[in-house]
């Protein structure tokens, strides 16, 4: 294992990319496990619920909204709770053990006999989500140096948003033609290499060893931590309360062939990908601004779905700028949490994962909810553009008490 100093790191930078692209495998992974679900959700609803689905498909794709509410859930129950714990520990120890346990979780979930068994392996699939992202953003950070933390952020969820592009869209036809299950089993073997390249490619990173749990939790005192955790939980559930149904709104709304949704989730991932790499350099500029501004363009990429979705050519227009806008928003809050966390910076790179799972569960449920109350597969969107004004008014408040001393000082 490559040695690294508790100081500004001394590594080459060919071996930096060594150590960012292993993080990046993981991250591949997650991205792949978490969303794929979402593009196989029809395969999903057929296979769980056959009669349902003959009867009523969009009751039924509903339901299996389920499967990705629980590993959303996973992800808000574990992210602060690994993270508070491991804070001590070695960081890339701690890393390897996560990549272990996804690629355990995603393998009983796929040979998971039952709907509530499958529940309850997505709901453990999701528990090292957001502390393997806390972690890898933190030793990302750390591995770029001051001045390009919010780079370091952006590189080391690189593998989500190439997921998106790549790894999303191959699950869903892979899926398509042999099973949902062959798809998450092939996601487990993602995780296995991940494993391995971690084990070899990530220096040592010492912990905290004067970090306690308790002390991690002091974060929950902060105010602006609070704000900005809300702000990133209720905008990107604007994402989710579409691409949660992405694959019915392709066939069913704008009458495209199923073989067209992974080219969807690829347009998705691309706009993701492009948005992860400008929103860390415009982070690092300016994150309030940066959070502002991709906000605002997150709200008029959903109206702009929401009025269109019908129409090929815009459906694609519209899921790309969505994807950028979206990804956009990610590195640019972490960097946020990281500045206003103070000592608990485990911690608060985990929570991050957290709000925006909630995010991805509140978009998921209110989105089935409005479809399956019949008002259409256009919907989704409508439920995603209340999201993200909640979240901006929520953002501009506490950018107020924040200006006035309320919170604490301006970073």
């Amino acid at each position: 294992m490559l040695p690294v100093s508790n100081g500004p790191t001394t590594m080459s930078s060919a071996r930096i990319r060594f150590a960012l692209l292993a993080l990046a495998v993981g991250g591949f992974g997650i991205g792949t496990t978490e969303f794929a679900a979402m593009g196989l959700l029809p395969q999903i609803a057929t296979d769980l619920f056959p009669a349902l689905s003959s009867t009523d498909p969009e009751q039924a794709n509903a339901r299996a909204g389920l499967v990705i509410s629980a590993y959303a859930l996973g992800v808000v129950v574990g992210a602060p709770t690994i993270n508070s714990m491991v804070a001590r520990f070695r960081r890339d120890r701690v890393l390897v053990v996560l990549a272990i346990a996804f690629t355990l979780m995603n393998l009983a979930a796929a040979l998971a006999p039952s709907f509530e068994l499958i529940l309850l392996f997505r709901f453990l699939a999701g528990i090292p989500h957001g502390a393997y992202f806390g972690l890898a953003a933190l030793v990302a950070a750390k591995l770029m140096g001051p001045g390009r933390r919010a780079q370091g952020v952006a590189l080391a969820m690189a593998g989500l948003t190439v997921a998106n592009v790549i790894g999303v869209p191959l699950a869903t036809v892979i899926g398509q033609a042999f099973g949902w299950r062959v798809a998450f089993v092939l996601v487990a073997v993602v995780f296995a290499v991940a494993t391995v390249a971690i084990w070899f490619a990530v220096p040592r990173v010492d912990g905290s060893p004067e970090q306690t749990m308790r002390r991690e939790l002091t974060v929950f005192r902060n105010g602006r931590v609070w704000f900005a955790l809300i702000t990133g939980c209720i905008v990107l559930g604007g994402l989710f309360a579409v691409y949660t149904y992405l694959a019915p709104i392709t066939t069913e709304l704008a009458g495209l062939p199923e073989g067209a949704v992974p080219w969807v989730l690829a347009t998705v991932g691309l706009g993701m990908t492009i948005g992860n790499l400008v929103g860390g350099r415009v982070a690092d500029w300016s994150v309030m601004k940066a959070l502002f501004g991709f906000a605002f363009l997150m709200l008029l990429s959903l109206a702009g779905f929401a009025l269109t979705a019908q129409w090929p050519v815009t459906l694609f227009l519209f899921t790309f700028a969505i994807g950028f806008a979206t990804q956009g928003l990610g590195p640019t809050i972490q960097t946020r949490l990281m500045d206003v966390a103070g000592d608990s910076q485990a911690i608060a790179a985990g929570l991050i994962h957290s709000a925006l799972n909630v995010g991805n569960a509140l978009g998921a449920y209110f989105g089935g909810v409005a479809i399956a109350a019949g008002l259409g597969y256009s919907s989704p969107a409508v439920v995603g553009m209340g999201l993200t004004v909640a979240g901006i008014a929520v953002a501009a408040l506490g950018y107020v008490l924040e200006r006035r001393g309320v919170l604490g000082p301006t970073r």
